[in-house]
């Protein structure tokens, strides 16, 4: 179930794209504004290195031309664009919210804040200021696609709901709105009304390989691990770089006991994110089955280096250890193995290891 649900918040992500403020990326100061020619020199010269991706230094130039027209809320806007593209959401939204403190009614001022503040970790305001952004100008589908989003992230998935059914009244072809309310619908368990949502938007965008992965996810939470693994291998082969549908498919090969399949779908996984524990546990898994206690031993030590607090990763580990001959060793694995069951709570894995390390010279 908790890989179900980590899977599921991948995709609802992957799904509710926010797309990145334009407040700056054409002319965001006009030129014809400037008072003085020392202004109009900045104001030219920071466009032209907005155009040429040149962001660090676009930034100090309206930084400066900051200094000279403090209230010209559309240099604010640019400096506020250019520390987002620089990831510096917090100095971001600082900017925003003094273009907005100038122009109050500016619906785009208000909706790059609730980007900047979305990717800041405050979601709360992030919320609000989509919000302000939607009751400003009418009809402003990117700001409730962005207020689903934060929505999502907060649990709130009622009124997630809401606003992705307003963005699908707006805009009927929306497809990531019918994936988005989708995706909700089946981490509820509403597989019924997911689907139908999921359908849609695959008749929409038939190349989402998210669409097809979130209706894998369906057939599999229905039992139909055929169907699931068929759609699962449709999203794999439209974008085959994503880790999290390799180890799904390899979940349910594993469980019908194609092993070669499911290996190889755990290492593509680990070949795209290398920092994946549970390719790694698979993978482990797979090749203690398979009596390559070796590769069993390199996989458990790769994912314990990663989930260092993994109590079962350093139980297999103790086993494949034992597997290799190597006692005390496995002694050492299955000890701390021990003792982060107990710090968890986990009676039942202390006894597992208790009789495991009994059972070492056996």
């Amino acid at each position: 179930m908790h890989l179900k649900r980590t899977f599921m918040s991948t995709l609802i992500l992957v799904g509710l794209g926010i797309a990145t403020p334009q407040a700056a990326s054409s002319n965001p100061a006009p030129i014809q504004q400037a008072q003085a020619p020392q202004l109009n020199k900045l104001l030219e010269q920071g466009h032209k290195l907005v155009k040429a991706g040149n962001w660090p230094n676009a930034l100090s130039t309206y930084q400066q031309a900051a200094s000279l027209d403090p209230k010209n809320p559309r240099v604010f806007s640019a400096i506020g664009y250019l520390q987002a593209r620089l990831e510096n959401f917090a100095a971001a939204a600082e900017a925003y919210q003094q273009a907005i403190a100038l122009d109050p009614k500016n619906a785009d001022f208000y909706y790059a804040l609730g980007y900047s503040l979305g990717h800041a970790g405050n979601t709360a305001g992030a919320a609000a200021a989509y919000q302000r952004a939607a009751q400003l100008k009418r009809n402003y589908i990117p700001a409730l696609s962005g207020l689903g989003t934060i929505l999502v992230r907060q649990e709130e998935y009622d009124k997630a709901l809401a606003a992705y059914e307003q963005i699908i009244r707006l805009s009927p072809k929306n497809w990531k709105a019918y994936e988005a309310s989708g995706a909700i619908l089946l981490h509820e368990g509403k597989f019924s009304e997911a689907t139908k949502m999921l359908d849609k938007a695959a008749l929409l965008a038939p190349d989402s390989a998210s669409i097809q992965a979130n209706l894998g996810l369906i057939l599999l939470s229905q039992g139909n691990s055929t169907a699931a693994l068929k759609a699962l291998k449709r999203a794999a082969k439209l974008e085959p770089t994503n880790p999290d549908i390799d180890l799904r498919i390899a979940s349910i090969l594993q469980a019908q006991n194609d092993l070669d399949g499911a290996l190889a779908a755990y290492r593509r996984a680990t070949s795209t994110r290398p920092e994946l524990p549970e390719a790694y546990a698979g993978i482990g898994n797979i090749l203690l089955v398979k009596r390559d206690a070796v590769g069993a031993v390199v996989a458990y030590r790769q994912l314990v280096s990663l989930a260092p607090e993994n109590a079962g990763g350093y139980y297999r580990l103790g086993i494949a250890l034992k597997a290799r001959g190597r006692i005390q060793e496995a002694a050492v694995a299955l000890k701390q193995s021990r003792r982060l069951y107990a710090q968890q709570g986990n009676a039942e894995g202390v006894q597992k290891a208790k009789i495991a390390l009994r059972n070492l010279l056996y």
